[in-house]
């Protein structure tokens, strides 16, 4: 863990909007900044609801953004962002839309190609066009980062691309757009927003200037979802939400995930199970084997979820399994579709996903996913 002397960087869109009714300010500010030419890229969904932005002038819509979006995906969203020619790039929907138009934002028009900027610091800046991020579900904070994931199918792992020129001009956070999110939804994006807080709270990498956004979110996550999940107009209770997904945002610049989402992805590339559902899945077990390397701060987190527990494996784990299983979250990889025969071709692809698995404050062994699979099962 990191103390009050470690260097961090910390980065925030250069404007945050948040409040119920905020939406249109997008417009508005567009206007002031003189754009003319937007291109919007969401799902089918919300593309139905772009008016509630106020965009002014020459509005395009790319409206095929897929769940676990891959590289044909961006590849559609490159050719539509080069036709539009346009001054600002909104993604409007979930992190998929979102993370999509970062990429957008930086490779439509550049003569470098996504392969050449996976990894970290590798995009060539200035960027040529404004970015704004506008989401519409609680769970993965991608207006608030600098990072930006895709899945190359012929490898069924995730591309992460991470760069200060992605970072948005502005984010606008109205949590009426999350409204109409079923309860499902709800509730799994909502713990994938809780396990960014989670996981940068008790990662290696963790810092207290990073810690006071992760316990935070928690909090929220804990006071706020449940009654999220039970009436999904609860004003207060999904601006609590937004507020969460936004601190998890914070925190996965400085400091990032770990062994969870690691664990996590597999189930995304391999089986397509959406990641807010795949990370709640996965949350309670990671949590539980973390907790001999960080029992001071696994205690904090189920504080600030409402739950006690004795401080033990058993007990952390039955009491986080309890938080997500009283949301109705399937808790069950069988439950999802996966089979017991890929268990081992997950754990050797959630093994080799260094960047997050180094971030985990207990080192996790092949042997240790396999079998964390195999109870998850």
């Amino acid at each position: 863990m990191a103390s009050l002397g470690s260097p961090i960087t910390i980065v925030r869109p250069h404007l945050i909007e948040f409040g119920v009714g905020t939406a249109g300010k997008l417009g508005k500010w567009a206007d002031e900044k003189g754009y003319r030419r937007t291109l919007v890229i969401s799902d089918a969904f919300n593309a139905s609801r772009v008016d509630v932005l106020e965009l002014k002038g020459e509005v395009t819509v790319f409206a095929e953004v897929t769940p676990e979006p891959d590289t044909a995906n961006l590849e559609k969203v490159l050719e539509a962002a080069n036709a539009a020619n346009a001054e600002l790039i909104v993604g409007f929907g979930g992190g998929s839309a979102m993370d999509l138009a970062k990429l957008a934002a930086v490779l439509a028009g550049s003569a470098q190609t996504l392969h050449e900027v996976v990894g970290p610091n590798k995009v060539h800046g200035p960027r040529k066009v404004a970015l704004a991020q506008v989401p519409t579900t609680s769970g993965t904070g991608s207006e608030a980062g600098i990072r930006a994931l895709v899945t190359d199918p012929a490898t069924m792992a995730k591309l992460a691309v991470e760069s200060l020129h992605m970072l948005a001009d502005i984010a606008v956070i109205d949590p009426a757009l999350t409204f109409s999110v079923p309860a499902r939804t709800t509730a799994a994006t909502g713990v994938d927003a809780m396990a960014h807080c989670v996981e940068a709270f008790t990662n290696r990498k963790a810092h207290p200037m990073v810690d006071i956004y992760a316990i935070e979110g928690t909090r929220l996550v804990g006071k706020y979802l449940a009654r999220a999940v039970k009436d999904g107009n609860d004003a207060e209770a999904r601006a609590g939400l937004s507020l969460a997904s936004l601190y998890g945002g914070f925190c996965l610049g400085p400091v990032n995930t770990a062994g969870g989402h690691a664990l996590a992805y597999p189930l995304g590339t391999r089986w397509h199970v959406a990641h807010g559902a795949a990370n709640a899945l996965i949350f309670p077990h990671v949590l539980a084997f973390n907790t001999p390397s960080a029992p001071e701060k696994t205690k904090a987190v189920m504080e600030a979820l409402g739950r006690e527990t004795s401080g033990n494996i058993t007990s952390v784990f039955d009491a986080a399994y309890a938080f997500c299983a009283e949301l109705g979250i399937e808790m069950k990889l069988s439950g999802l579709g996966v089979p017991e025969t890929d268990l081992d071709a997950m754990a050797d692809d959630a093994f080799a996903i260094r960047r997050l698995l180094d971030n985990n404050p207990r080192d996790l062994s092949r042997a240790d996913i396999r079998a964390i699979y195999a109870a998850a099962f």
